[in-house]
């Protein structure tokens, strides 16, 4: 089976090409950096110059923006944006309707809840109960 590609028009008007990510099936740019062994559902996307590292998941619907990075183990919810520049650290949890700012930063190991808004440029902080959850705290 042959690569399949699929292309957009941006906002500015340039087309953009995608393939299909292996694990998955989701819609990955050729210019993005996806790991072999990360997870992209088939309505999902990650957009050119961004990353997904080791073990990640990005979920239904979910949309990672320009040069965001997702970090190994980290998991994408539903219909979550990781917006523009944006990191999600390790093993970080996305919840369902998130939604991550531009050059905003989620803690590795932080439990993002669901509907909840990073603004652009915030840090996401972990939990004591979240660095407990990773065996990262006393």
């Amino acid at each position: 089976m042959g690569i399949t590609y699929v292309e957009f028009e941006d906002e500015a008007g340039v087309l953009r090409r995608y393939r299909k990510h292996v694990n998955g099936r989701g819609l990955v740019a050729t210019t993005a950096k996806v790991d072999k062994t990360a997870f992209v559902d088939p309505t999902a996307y990650v957009d050119p110059g961004a990353e997904v590292q080791r073990g990640a998941q990005i979920g239904p619907g979910a949309w990672v923006d320009r040069d965001a990075i997702v970090a190994e183990r980290a998991v994408v919810g539903v219909n979550v944006h990781v917006g523009p520049r944006a990191v999600v650290g390790r093993n970080a949890v996305l919840g369902a309707y998130a939604s991550i700012g531009a050059g905003a930063r989620v803690q590795n190991g932080a439990r993002v809840p669901r509907e909840i808004v990073v603004a652009d440029g915030d840090e996401y902080h972990a939990s004591s109960e979240d660095l407990r959850r990773l065996g990262l705290a006393a």
